[in-house]
């Protein structure tokens, strides 16, 4: 089953939690605690990888990213279902303010990681 929607992955997953009886522990503390431990299991999976490594991992493994990547996205959705935020509006947001930031032009010339761009606090 495929689905585009997290407002659809979030209701799935709250009722599941629902139908456990877990509603009690899903507070926003809780739950971005928990993600900070999937976030964790999925640098496992990386860890002592040079970068080339990384993205040449066997299909074992990746199955196994992506089952991190999931329990991330699950308690992403669940935090910003908690809170009443909209995660894909949020996104877009960041996008916007991230390409006002950090302009195209000033990029353009070497290899320069955004901490470095000398104009970083003007937005």
């Amino acid at each position: 089953m495929t689905t585009d929607s997290l407002k659809e992955l979030d209701k799935r997953h709250k009722q599941f939690v629902d139908d456990r009886n877990w509603q009690q522990h899903q507070s926003p503390k809780n739950l971005t605690m928990a993600l900070t431990v999937e976030v964790g299991e999925l640098v496992e999976h990386f860890m002592w990888l040079s970068r080339e490594e990384s993205w040449k991992i066997e299909e074992k493994k990746k199955d196994a990213v992506a089952e991190e990547l999931a329990d991330c996205l699950i308690y992403l959705t669940r935090i910003s279902g908690e809170l009443g935020i909209d995660l894909v509006a949020a996104a877009h947001e960041k996008c916007e303010r991230n390409e006002r930031k950090y302009p195209v032009e000033e990029f353009q010339e070497g290899y320069r990681r955004p901490h470095e761009y000398k104009d970083k606090d003007k937005y």
